[in-house]
């Protein structure tokens, strides 16, 4: 089974060596929020629709994470296997694709494969850590329009706004009335990110 842990960020990999680029990180940081605010807003809302995020929420173990999703969906085991051979069957293409080009020398092709052999179970680790996120905003989603939650609140950081970013983006894109949007605002002497959902739900 495959496993939810931190990888790192994007790997620049090349003939010439491997770097890692800045601000391309795993989305492993952002499955931790994620699951945090699924598991809060999962709850019988009375009358205020709203669910503001606190710093204090406490951490969870990977193991966790694994298996609130499970509860949502029993089957994604065997969903992230599958979406993970395709993208080892990618790499291993991208591989076949370096040995055919006719404008490297042979040990550039050697060098360049040999760096995407190193870095081959850093970047599946990577890939696995997305899909794992995809399915947690499709989940959070689910939520949303169950329980008619009207409107979500973070503090003001990279993070946060990420992961309400991906939530916005995921309502935008279905079919049906349902929109949201995220604005920055001064709630109570501190500075929040609030994503606001519209529309029927």
């Amino acid at each position: 089974m495959r496993k939810i842990r931190y990888s790192g960020p994007r790997p620049m990999i090349s003939q010439y060596g491997i770097e890692f680029k800045e601000g391309k990180e795993d989305k492993y940081v952002y499955l931790m929020i994620s699951i945090q605010i699924l598991k809060a807003i999962d709850k019988d809302f009375t009358e205020n629709k709203h669910y503001s995020y606190d710093l204090g929420t406490k951490r969870i173990s990977d193991e966790d994470i694994l298996n609130t999703m499970l509860r949502y969906e029993p089957s994604l085991t065997d969903s992230v296997e599958a979406e993970a051979l395709t993208y080892e069957k990618k790499l291993n293409q991208e591989m076949e694709d370096i040995k055919n080009q006719k404008a490297l020398s042979e040990i550039e092709k050697d060098v360049w494969i040999k760096n995407l052999e190193i870095m081959k179970d850093y970047r599946v680790q990577r890939a696995i850590n997305k899909i794992f996120y995809i399915h947690s905003i499709y989940e959070i989603v689910e939520v949303i329009k169950r329980e008619k939650i009207k409107e979500i609140d973070t503090p003001f950081y990279e993070k946060y706004w990420h992961v309400l970013k991906s939530i916005e983006g995921t309502i935008n894109s279905q079919k049906g009335s349902l929109r949201a949007n995220i604005a920055v605002e001064n709630k109570n002497g501190a500075i929040k990110t609030i994503l606001r959902i519209s529309g029927q739900m």
